[in-house]
């Protein structure tokens, strides 16, 4: 048995079929709060029955007793009838979880506000609904129709919850429409767990210039934490920066993870409908992935963006990691990507290299407008000039022969109301 207060687990996975490396598996089990102390694989086909097979399923039984281990975690689907054979068969005090069931409980942990507590009971019971049909009595539930089984509850908890998030309102799209009112252009950073999207946040609010959080946004004033765990946040967040004088709002997404199926996707989709609101998404790639990996997991990002209605021109792939790489591995990682995104642009996160390159692609790719505005030299044409310093990047402000004149750069949105409160000063002072 285990010496550390970290509660064991032992993961189970059979060899022809396991949808990722160990080394992720490895990760959600511990993000979930365990510790991994054995692993059982399965070389053979998969059981129908018992998905690893009796002579297995006995060596997992007796390692679970060995180690004491709290958790088992199959690292593939089961089916409910797999579920609850190998549920029967471990020892009492021994939890089971699949791998999507194991995603939903740190989904659970991370949960702090009201829709996404709302959204990971949905998905749970949407998990566990196959599961509490298959553990049912047929005739015990015919006769307990009229009082109410549970299936019974779980279609109807499922209905009620969906329409509570129905009703919900949608403070994110609140706050980005009045962020982009005053001026702030919006950048979502997405991509896989630990391909380096906190760690671009947090490079990103030390090489730009790093305002304040939203007011009401928690760790406000604060750079993003960064660890080497999945699932840091259920929810987003973000930051304010500066890029070249105009005001961004730069949010970090959770990030996804292999092999999700459509409906845990879909349960989430508030949080991906982030990526769909910003005008740029930067997708990081882990440039140390084998490359196999690395095409199935850029195949997979761009997929979920396109659902999620992000057009291919606002994404810009982030080839991160490249310091682990040499120089032919870099030329082989980026030809590979190049297959599937225009343009990737190679950094490392880490020690800053090619973080200016990015953000000057950024800049560039941001809707931008320019105008020339002329007020008269007076109180109000003042309060515009202030305004517009807080709003849009200023290129040139003179003042001669009794006016104002300024040359400006930023949203298309923001700029016609910059000529807006120009003419009005200028109408006002006739």
């Amino acid at each position: 048995m285990t010496d550390s207060s970290t509660p064991p687990a032992l993961v189970a996975k059979r060899a022809d079929s396991a949808p990722v490396e160990t080394d992720e598996i490895t990760a959600l089990v511990s993000a979930a709060g365990y510790e991994v102390v054995g692993e059982v694989t399965q070389t053979r086909a998969e059981d129908p029955g018992t998905y690893l097979g009796t002579g297995k399923v006995e060596e997992l039984t007796d390692a679970a007793a060995d180690t004491g281990a709290r958790l088992v975690v199959v690292d593939d689907e089961l089916t409910p009838g797999q579920t609850k054979q190998l549920r029967d068969a471990l020892p009492d005090e021994t939890r089971l979880y699949d791998r999507y069931r194991l995603i939903l409980e740190i989904f659970g942990e991370q949960a702090s506000t009201k829709p996404a507590q709302l959204q990971v009971e949905l998905a749970r019971l949407k998990y566990e609904l196959p599961r509490i049909e298959a553990e049912s009595d047929p005739q015990r539930m015919n006769i307990m129709l009229e009082t109410g089984t549970r299936v019974h509850d779980a279609e109807k908890r499922i209905r009620e919850l969906e329409r509570k998030l129905d009703e919900l309102p949608s403070p994110a799209e609140r706050f980005r429409e009045r962020r982009r009112e005053q001026g702030f252009d919006l950048v979502t950073i997405a991509g896989y767990t630990n391909a380096g999207k906190s760690t671009l946040l947090h490079r990103l609010a030390d090489e730009l210039d790093l305002s304040s959080a939203e007011p009401n946004h928690s760790d406000k004033n604060a750079t993003a934490a960064i660890e080497d765990r999945l699932f840091k946040t259920l929810e987003t967040t973000t930051r304010r920066t500066t890029i070249d004088g105009r005001p961004v709002l730069v949010t970090d997404t959770v990030g996804f993870v292999q092999e999700l199926p459509h409906w845990l996707v879909k349960s989430f989709s508030d949080t991906l409908s982030e990526a769909a609101a910003a005008d740029i998404v930067v997708l990081v790639a882990d440039g140390s992935d084998p490359l196999s990996d690395l095409r199935s997991k850029l195949r997979v990002s761009l997929d979920v963006l396109s659902s999620q209605g992000v057009e291919s021109e606002s994404v810009i792939v982030a080839l991160n990691k490249i310091d682990l790489l040499d120089e032919d591995e870099r030329e082989e990682r980026l030809e590979a990507v190049s297959e599937l995104a225009p343009m990737p642009i190679p950094i490392s996160v880490t020690d800053g290299t090619n973080v200016d390159q990015l953000t000057d692609v950024l800049y560039e790719r941001l809707p931008t407008a320019t105008a020339d505005l002329t007020m008269p030299n007076c109180s109000d044409a003042m309060s515009v000039v202030s305004w517009l310093h807080d709003r849009v990047t200023v290129e040139r402000v003179d003042y001669a022969d009794g006016t104002v004149s300024a040359t400006i750069r930023g949203r298309p949105s923001v700029v016609e109301r910059a000529r807006a409160k120009a003419n009005e000063v200028s109408a006002t002072d006739t």
